[in-house]
């Protein structure tokens, strides 16, 4: 029988919600750092007056309306999926993780969802002072999701200020050590300079993309300059913040590390492996190339520090896919050095005043246009495959966290999601493509006003025909 061969109900569910996730952080990395970008380019328009910093504004408008929408919608996929393929886990975790969601959506969504309409629609009708706090709002709100959905992580991967109820339920004993958990701080810094590094390769790459086509493009100029600079300064602060969360996360999750590591021998002057295929059964990272000594400091800021190899933990606490956590913490840090790189070059030529004359800079910065989402899409990949095989670290078991559901069960939705998502968010991300491809000019336009789409009945073309209203002035 076909269920005989599917992979278990446990690997199915564990799929499911590793692609809804990967398809929906890819929305929010972007508009995070897109919604600031957009509050400081109006900043900057009212400061000065100049229409670069408006046309821009609008240019980034549409595509942040677009994003921000495919974001919402691939959100709401997951929260079903606690329900449908985790219920063990959400009743366990319900008194912690529950409130922490649900102060999202009172602070956060309804804050983003409270003021989007006037960001999106309100230039002409409002204020430009009132129009630019919806727009601060908006941003402050992302910011907001960002804080409680990683609170929430967080706690996940180092569990503090709860207790265990009789019925073995996590139940809150202090709300301050529940949130600001001791990996929490990291992360969120960590994820957060991530976004806006995403959003700065992607600013980068389409105003790179304008100038090898016209270099004389004052809007494109903007864009590209802008975005340089932030990785300039930003991807060398973001270096150290990963330092700060990788010395964090050695403390508190050691088999984590030591699987991105690919340490499975404890040792003094321990090697940063490069390359090699950590082997959980020989217990050795096979074909490896490392630099001696690099991990221990880099790890415990001493050269003759010993670092904890995975032999020194108990073998059921070992990451699942020990390959996977080990090349997706170097995709990561590969492309972190990349985009260091690309920042330094940009202001080597920034100083000899060939910012927006050199070609092979263009397309280097159009080459990294992708890479912020790939970085903290294998970032993801670490934090929650390197958490394997807990859902609460130390405390809570994935394979005692699933609903009694069957393997077909979950293998039909699996591919159900994946014929929608492919579907649906290809047809989006294709649409964001064309909206890129489009070159900024004068007088741009923002999303579009007037009369909204009638979807049913009798279409009111009396009414529809002439509408008295004038035309707002650009």
């Amino acid at each position: 029988m076909l269920a005989d061969h599917l992979p278990s109900a446990l690997d199915l569910a564990r799929s499911q919600f590793a692609f809804t996730v990967v398809w929906h952080f890819l929305f929010p990395a972007f508009t995070i750092g897109l919604a600031s970008y957009l509050a400081v380019l109006e900043a900057f328009w009212l400061a000065t007056g100049r229409d670069i910093y408006l046309d821009t504004y609008r240019y980034w408008l549409k595509i942040f309306a677009v994003a921000f929408a495919m974001g919402v919608v691939s959100g709401l996929v997951m929260s079903y999926q606690f329900g449908t393929n985790w219920s063990v886990f959400s009743d366990k975790t319900a008194p912690v993780l529950g409130p922490l969601l649900g102060y999202e959506v009172l602070t956060a969504f309804f804050l983003e969802a409270g003021f989007l309409g006037v960001m999106l629609f309100g230039l002409e009708r409002v204020g430009r002072r009132l129009h630019f706090l919806a727009t601060a709002l908006v941003a402050g709100g992302t910011l907001l999701s960002a804080f409680w959905i990683l609170s929430a992580n967080s706690w996940m991967q180092t569990p503090a200020g709860h207790v265990l109820d009789a019925e073995g339920r996590f139940v809150p004993e202090s709300w301050w050590a529940v949130i600001f958990n001791p990996s929490f701080p990291y992360r969120f810094a960590h994820t957060v300079t991530a976004a806006y590094l995403t959003t700065a390769m992607i600013v980068g790459a389409v105003g790179a993309w304008h100038l090898l086509r016209d270099r004389f493009n004052p809007r494109a100029r903007l864009m590209f300059s802008m975005a340089m600079w932030m990785a300039a300064i930003v991807a060398p602060v973001q270096l150290v913040l990963g330092d700060l969360h990788g010395g964090n996360t050695y403390h508190h999750q050691p088999a984590k590390v030591a699987a991105m590591e690919g340490h499975f021998e404890s040792e003094r002057r321990a090697p940063s492996i490069l390359f090699g295929w950590p082997d959980a059964e020989s217990g050795s990272t096979k074909w490896q190339v490392g630099i001696p000594g690099l991990a221990s400091l880099y790890l415990a800021h001493d050269l003759d520090a010993e670092v904890t190899g995975l032999k020194a933990l108990p073998r059921d606490t070992w990451p699942t896919n020990l390959p996977l956590v080990f090349w997706a913490f170097r995709v990561m840090v590969g492309l972190g050095l990349l985009m260091i790189g690309l920042g330094l070059c940009s202001l080597y030529l920034r100083w000899k005043d060939r910012l927006y004359e050199t070609p092979w800079l263009h397309r280097f910065a159009v080459a990294m246009g992708p890479s912020g989402l790939v970085a903290v899409t294998a970032g993801w990949v670490v934090t929650e495959a390197g958490r394997q095989p807990f859902t609460v670290y130390g405390l809570l078991r994935t394979a005692d966290s699933l609903s009694p559901v069957a393997a077909p069960a979950v293998a039909t939705s699996l591919a159900a999601f994946a014929v929608v998502y492919f579907a649906v968010f290809g047809a989006g991300i294709w649409y964001l493509m064309h909206l890129f491809n489009q070159a900024p000019r004068p007088h741009e336009p923002g999303p579009p006003v007037g009369q909204p789409v009638r979807t049913a009945g009798i279409t009111p073309a009396p009414a529809l025909a002439a509408d008295p209203r004038p035309t707002p002035a650009e």
